[in-house]
């Protein structure tokens, strides 16, 4: 199996959580893998190639790609992984304009600077995976999430955009859509809500894992597993999916 030997793959939000648990699969099986966050701290102990990038503007994200194919070449992969959470949202009458324009800007308006950029050489060596970690609450809505329902899923209006125009150029574009993960994002997320109820992170945490049939949430490399498999070469057969990793939630 080919998989992604060989291949250039760029993951985003690779310091922490999915993002770091990704690039390191993908690494293991071959792939040449840059890893983009904000935190030189965390990107220095990921043990590859890395650039840290504000990739909630224009210039951060071109600095990444550029990164990638000075160091690395074109990319083959790419996997937009990063993104801001819900803990600091209000309820939608009392959400504020700066946190709406600051999440879109982060979580939508990135992942679109980075496709649109890195899509040309794909089409042009006819080959390319893109992959969106998208979110079970852009089908769910979370309570006080207005923002981060609304990027979620206006990421897979992009994933779906991707698909339908590089399917003649041999590129694939799918979304993952994790439900509860327990990564340093959501423990900010367990922190906020345990505070507003006057509970503590870890009753918050025992509710979110009832959610599921497994009762518990997926791990970080449970997600990306899946993300792995949509990056190779095998899931040709697979554009234009939203595809949950959420352990057989009903919702």
């Amino acid at each position: 199996m080919a998989g992604v030997t060989g291949r250039v793959a760029l993951v985003t939000g690779a310091g922490r959580g999915i993002g770091r648990a990704v690039a390191g699969l993908l690494a293991a099986r071959g792939a040449r893998v840059m890893c983009v966050s904000r935190s030189e701290a965390e990107l220095e102990t990921t043990g590859m190639a890395w650039v840290a990038a504000d990739l909630g503007t224009l210039e951060g994200c071109e600095r990444a790609v550029e990164a990638t194919e000075r160091q690395l070449g074109g990319v083959d992969i790419l996997v937009c992984n990063h993104g801001l959470g819900s803990a600091h949202e209000k309820v939608l009458w009392e959400q504020t304009t700066e946190t709406w324009r600051e999440t879109m800007r982060i979580n939508l308006d990135g992942p679109f600077y980075l496709t649109r950029r890195v899509m040309p050489g794909m089409v042009e060596r006819g080959y390319g995976r893109i992959v969106y970690t998208s979110s079970t609450a852009a089908a769910v809505a979370e309570h006080a999430g207005s923002a981060y329902n609304s990027s979620k899923s206006g990421l897979l209006g992009l994933m779906a955009s991707a698909a339908t125009d590089g399917a003649a150029h041999g590129i694939t574009a799918n979304a993952v859509l994790p439900g509860w993960v327990r990564t340093e994002m959501a423990e900010r997320s367990a922190r906020a809500e345990a505070t507003r109820r006057g509970i503590t992170p870890e009753q918050v945490w025992q509710e979110r894992d009832a959610m599921y049939r497994q009762g518990r949430v997926a791990t970080p490399l449970e997600v990306a597993e899946m993300i792995a498999f949509l990056a190779s070469e095998e899931s040709s057969g697979v554009s234009g999916e939203s595809v949950k990793v959420a352990l057989g939630s009903v919702a």
